[in-house]
């Protein structure tokens, strides 16, 4: 593990910052350059934190018993699906398209899209484990007892990890790549 793994940083690297310091976040949303794809990007962020949050909060609703194991499958297993997919096509799309073309405007953001990247695999591999634990919950559901509540608790743990690493992602994916949308504009950018 290093500074700059996902799961153990608080932030960006500090010589990563130059851009997010003149252009801090409280200036994106009324700044001239904040275009159409970058708000939409932000929007698809936005609804990832708010999936994440909604995942979390069915599993505690379950823990809690305030949902049975029907209620719980019914709700949880379709948005799960969505978002793991989601997730995974979002971050084919920034790999391939997104990063190239930002790390070709702002050079100087090399390590930082080499993080991202970075965060990408690790994000993955959690989504793989998190459908792994997501799995052997769903199958215990119709047993219950202490096999269910195991079940329960590994899939919850992947499910914090997952979204977890997913927030400190979002927040510096953002932090890193906004600004360099706000100092050389889209069009200029060709996105």
């Amino acid at each position: 593990m290093t500074d700059t793994s996902l799961d153990q940083r608080a932030g960006l690297p500090d010589d990563l910052k130059l851009l997010i310091d003149r252009y801090p976040r409280e200036t994106w949303q009324g700044h001239d350059n904040l275009g159409q794809m970058a708000r939409f990007w932000l929007q698809r962020h936005a609804m990832f934190r708010d999936m994440g949050g909604t995942l979390l909060g069915a599993v505690d609703d379950w823990r809690e018993q305030k949902l049975d194991a029907t209620q719980f499958a019914q709700f949880f297993v379709p948005r799960l699906n969505w978002f793991l997919g989601e997730l995974e096509g979002h971050h084919q799309i920034e790999d391939v398209h997104y990063f190239p073309v930002f790390r070709r405007a702002e050079s100087r953001l090399g390590r930082g899209f080499d993080i991202l990247d970075n965060d990408h695999h690790m994000i993955h591999d959690a989504l793989a484990m998190n459908a792994e634990a997501a799995n052997g919950f769903l199958k215990r559901l119709a047993e219950g007892g202490d096999a269910l509540k195991r079940a329960g608790d590994a899939y919850a743990t992947e499910n914090d990890r997952l979204v977890a690493m997913l927030m400190r992602h979002l927040d510096d994916e953002e932090d890193l790549i906004i600004p360099v949308i706000l100092d050389r504009g889209e069009a200029n950018l060709g996105v």
